[in-house]
């Protein structure tokens, strides 16, 4: 049986039925409490949309606190790879139990991800059968991209912003994951944030929300 996951919500901004969806990925030794703020930017561009921020399925394994997707101790490209296909049926379906219970389709959710976060939103929704509105990736890369062209499914749009003083996640790692996505066909955006490390600035909250608002109107 796959884990569920759980994490903070917030409800829609018009206090009607959520006509979006918005899923908050946070990143290595966070919660959902850590993402679920963002809701508070972007409430009035997306006053329709619910947002969900569920806790990673995993203790973190390098802290006593927080949580994880998929282990970080061994960060060679085959462990980590590893470690997200592990992870990813469990996002899968915690998506579809959320789109369930709302009523909606992909085509009215986006995903936001942040690190580790990012690498599991492009992963899963790269694969699914129908693409997702949109996806916002902050401070991650595109894992398994050598195998992206025999088992990419949904070409959703996506929009990558890092900081190019990250000092975790290293900043060439995004036109890498550029690269990967274009060669497949995805429309992608790129944001460089000049001397922003490993986090996520304002000018990458603004246009992450203007581009929640594009993909979802």
């Amino acid at each position: 049986m796959l884990l569920k996951l759980e994490g903070p919500s917030e409800p829609p901004a018009s206090g009607g039925l959520p006509r979006q969806l918005v899923i908050l990925l946070h990143g290595l030794g966070a919660d959902g409490n850590d993402l679920i703020g963002l809701a508070a930017y972007w409430r009035q561009l997306l006053p329709d949309a619910a947002f969900v921020a569920p806790n990673a399925p995993f203790p973190c394994d390098m802290a006593p606190y927080g949580y994880q997707w998929f282990s970080l101790q061994d960060r060679t490209p085959s462990m980590v790879e590893a470690g997200v296909r592990a992870a990813a049926p469990i996002l899968d379906a915690f998506i579809d139990e959320r789109l369930a219970a709302l009523g909606l389709d992909e085509s009215r959710l986006a995903l936001v991800g942040f690190s580790q976060g990012t690498m599991m939103s492009l992963f899963v929704a790269l694969r699914r059968a129908r693409p997702v509105a949109g996806v916002v990736g902050y401070s991650g890369a595109c894992v398994a991209a050598e195998t992206l062209a025999a088992e990419i499914r949904a070409r959703p749009r996506v929009l990558l912003v890092h900081g190019e003083a990250d000092e975790v996640v290293p900043f060439e790692m995004m036109a890498a994951a550029e690269a990967a996505l274009r060669d497949n066909g995805v429309m992608v955006e790129t944001v460089g944030r000049p001397g922003l490390g490993h986090g996520i600035d304002e000018v990458g909250l603004m246009r992450g929300g203007a581009f929640l608002a594009e993909v979802l109107r």
